[in-house]
């Protein structure tokens, strides 16, 4: 597996994950980012793919503050990622930290977010 090229790689990434293998996939993309980083002629494309990816995967497996540092680091990069907004709401939700969470959720459903809207925010 070592000889794989990155792409393959987040795609394995994936694959674990779609299996609710959760810890396989974080230890695929911690690697994976790992390697990216110190990669210079590595591509920068679909990096953020790849965290967001890992925020999902840390949410899942309750690493919830591993989750909002990725998150957030993934909204540091692309302040319009709705799904990125909505990850961290619900991540700081459960946290109980409703306050934080609310204004996310607000962001997340401006920027379009699948199952948000300000409507049901207002309620």
């Amino acid at each position: 597996m070592e000889n794989r090229g990155y792409h393959d790689r987040y795609t394995w990434a994936q694959s674990l994950f779609g299996m609710n293998d959760y810890r396989g996939a974080i230890k695929e993309l911690e690697s994976l980012l790992a390697e990216l980083a110190v990669d210079e002629d590595a591509g920068r494309a679909g990096v953020t793919d790849a965290r967001l990816l890992l925020a999902r995967a840390y949410f899942h497996s309750a690493s919830l503050g591993r989750a909002e540092s990725t998150a957030r680091a993934v909204l540091a990069e692309d302040p319009t990622d709705a799904y990125a907004a909505l990850l961290l709401a619900r991540t700081l939700e459960r946290q109980a930290r409703p306050e934080e969470a609310q204004m996310l959720l607000r962001r997340a459903a401006v920027l379009g977010a699948p199952g948000t809207s300000l409507a049901d925010l207002d309620r």
